[in-house]
């Protein structure tokens, strides 16, 4: 009998995410393409609101290259069940606002304001216009998700769900824009050198909702029902398909009217 880790369904805590952060970094240094865990955050996000439950065979070598054996991984993908459950026991519970112990909160990163509160000469030549803006990586993530599986994220055919699902998408893809709005605050520190704008901030909290909006949609329509195409039958004088050389009504269409 396989024993369940001690911390099994428990939320990760810091040390799990520096621990996520560790095995990417161990993975790009074999591929330069693994991300960072920001951006699967937000992929993970996107897979729990996801129409149809997909499968680990089928994101692990999107997310993270043919290569990625997760039998050799296992603590990261214990670490990303427990992540997942913790996001959707998050979205299927009621919340009111923002500020509620039970609402999501995406792990998302202030890379502006980390660079900011460094002192001037450890910054080094660092282009403060090329760091990503604040939870701008989640969204990426999250989009990256929508747009490898295009056919779960159909349109519904009723409107105002389809005006659901693009308003939702929306305020995600707004997020993945960049931050020109006047830095306010930091999210990196209290009293840290503004680095994100009221309008961001604003944004993030759009696109928080927004995942609610979706898990809650795909949750109520259920998986797409795909229409049974019916092979036509051949006319009465046309060969039968069983190749018995014989016309269709002289074989298996025989009796037929």
């Amino acid at each position: 009998m396989t024993l369940a880790p001690a911390n099994a369904g428990q939320p990760l805590d810091a040390d799990d995410f520096d621990a996520q952060d560790a095995e990417l970094d161990a993975l790009r240094e074999h591929d330069d393409e693994i991300p960072q865990w920001e951006f699967c955050e937000g992929f993970l996000a996107a897979l729990v609101c996801a129409r149809r439950a997909i499968e680990p065979d089928e994101y692990w070598p999107v997310l993270l290259g043919e290569t990625f054996k997760p039998m050799a991984h296992m603590e990261f993908v214990l670490r990303w069940k427990r992540r997942w459950a913790e996001i959707a026991t998050a979205l299927d519970t009621a919340v009111e606002t923002l500020d509620d112990d039970s609402t999501y909160q995406p792990e998302v990163l202030d890379t502006l304001g980390a660079v900011l509160a460094l002192p001037g000469e450890e910054r080094g030549e660092t282009e403060m216009a090329t760091l990503p803006s604040f939870a701008q990586v989640w969204a990426i993530g999250f989009m990256y998700a929508v747009e490898t599986w295009p056919e779960d994220w159909q349109p519904p055919r009723d409107a105002d769900a389809a005006l659901m699902l693009d308003g939702a998408l929306g305020a995600i893809v707004a997020l993945a824009e960049d931050d020109k709005g006047k830095p306010e605050v930091s999210m990196f520190a209290e009293d840290g050198p503004p680095s994100v704008s009221q309008q961001r901030l604003d944004d993030f909290g759009a696109a928080i909702w927004a995942v609610y909006d979706l898990r809650q949609l795909w949750k109520s329509l259920g998986p797409r029902v795909q229409a049974v195409r019916k092979e036509p039958e051949p006319g009465r004088n046309d060969p039968c398909h069983c190749g018995s050389g014989k016309k269709f009504k002289k074989c298996h269409g025989a009796g037929q009217a």
